[in-house]
């Protein structure tokens, strides 16, 4: 299945390059060809929990080519976990 290669090479790409993946929320075709993913990845994990504070999580948007690789990425929102998500 297309979409399980496209979230495993974004879960690959976020683990070694970012930080790893909290959870992949949307994957959806783009209209110049590839896919729009949008994933949600702890940030600063070890420094929030040194200092009692709730862990952040930033929301990427994430662009893959035809031949499943990351292309670009940027992160669109970053919040605190118990904060309830916006869609962006």
């Amino acid at each position: 299945m297309e979409i399980k290669k496209i979230m495993q090479s974004v879960t690959d790409f976020f683990s070694e390059h970012v930080a790893p993946p909290h959870k992949i929320t949307s994957v959806e075709a783009a209209e110049e060809g590839g896919w729009k993913v949008l994933i949600e990845v702890v940030e600063e994990k070890e420094y929030m929990k040194k200092y009692a504070k709730d862990e952040m999580i930033g929301t990427y948007e994430v662009r893959v080519n035809k031949e499943k690789e990351v292309t670009s990425f940027k992160r669109r929102d970053i919040r605190y976990r118990s904060a309830i998500g916006q869609e962006t």
